[in-house]
């Protein structure tokens, strides 16, 4: 070897620390439903006979430990060099893949630990909260049931409620919603949305109540959008627009849709259901973590995506398409929010 390649080795050597190190100034979390993340193994009380290896479907341990992989390299890919802090996933069915997900992946080094409870879902899916256990302590948890009018519960996802210190100082109120969806018809279904809505806003409300000023993460596949009343009327979840409360909500997510894009695809019409809705005070807060709304985005890497030629322009690669494997990530795009850290 020559001198000068010596020397371009070793100035390669010496700038990888540079280029691995996380930025501190920011604080990664997603959020990502990952398309029926379902083990293998038959469950009598779910739904879940179409993710067997005798089923239709043949969802057998190589394409489940494919499907993990992929959702490895979406997660470590999504915020570059500062790997999320805060993972929020829905469909996924049960605590097992989501420790297989930070084992048997490259997500083994990042110290991810996990939140999680069956849920009543007629599926089996449920919601998931995993956090870097070296950037966040968890303080409290709760699983929150949608109910009906005689105070039954529905066999839909619960709304997951975690509060925690991130980076040693701010105490963060994270909400994780999968709401229910319009598979039978939207305004068939649109009733379960609303109870969604006004369930998550009493939550939040009491947080106001019993905290001056709490910064809120709110974060989900509300399969509605924006402006639909769930959001807008119930939840009150407003756009960033003038003066901002700190006692309000706001959604981040709120212009997404406006360049034609969105967060899922049904035939040619885009939807922006995987929203990121924050307080008032974590966009005023002057020390801490702060939000601004540049800093909320879709992840939209070009491997998510695959040629329609059905509707023209592009759709994304999902893992079957009916019963039909192709190998994909998610019918979802996932989204971030980056916290800057002002002290």
């Amino acid at each position: 070897m020559t001198i000068r390649a010596i020397i371009i080795v070793l100035l390669f050597l010496f700038s990888i620390p540079s280029f691995s190190q996380e930025n501190t100034d920011h604080t990664s979390i997603l959020f990502y439903n990952v398309e029926n993340l379902f083990d293998t193994k038959d469950n009598p009380q779910t739904e879940d006979d179409e993710y067997v290896p005798s089923s239709g479907r043949f969802w057998t341990h190589k394409r489940l430990n494919k499907k993990l992989l992929d959702i490895s390299k979406v997660i470590l890919s999504a915020s570059g060099y500062n790997i999320p802090t805060v993972i929020a996933l829905c469909e996924i069915e049960n605590r097992n893949v989501l420790e297989r997900l930070i084992t048997d992946t490259p997500l083994n080094s990042k110290s991810y630990k996990i939140i999680h409870k069956e849920s009543p879902d007629h599926r089996g899916i449920d919601v998931a909260f995993l956090y870097n256990s070296n950037k966040f302590i968890p303080i409290n948890y709760k699983h929150y049931p949608l109910k009906n009018r005689k105070d039954s519960i529905l066999r839909t996802r619960e709304i997951l409620y975690v509060s925690g210190v991130l980076n040693g100082g701010d105490t963060i109120h994270f909400f994780v919603n999968h709401w229910p969806s319009r598979y039978s018809g939207f305004l068939e279904t649109k009733q379960l949305r609303n109870s969604a809505a006004s369930l998550l806003r009493k939550k939040v409300d009491l947080l106001f109540e019993q905290f001056r000023s709490p910064k809120i993460v709110i974060m989900g596949d509300f399969n509605d959008n924006p402006t639909d009343e769930s959001l807008y009327k119930i939840l009150k979840a407003k756009k960033v627009n003038g003066k901002v409360l700190n006692s309000a909500l706001y959604n981040l997510s709120y212009d997404w849709g406006e360049d034609g894009k969105g967060t899922l695809k049904y035939q040619s019409q885009w939807s922006v259901f995987d929203q990121i809705i924050v307080s008032g005070f974590l966009l005023n807060s002057n020390f801490g973590l702060v939000a601004k709304p540049e800093n909320a985005k879709i992840i939209n890497h070009s491997f998510l995506y695959e040629k329609d030629e059905k509707y023209r322009g592009l759709k994304l690669k999902r893992t079957y398409y009916g019963f039909s494997y192709m190998g994909g990530f998610s019918d979802h795009l996932p989204v971030l929010l980056q916290l800057e850290n002002l002290d």
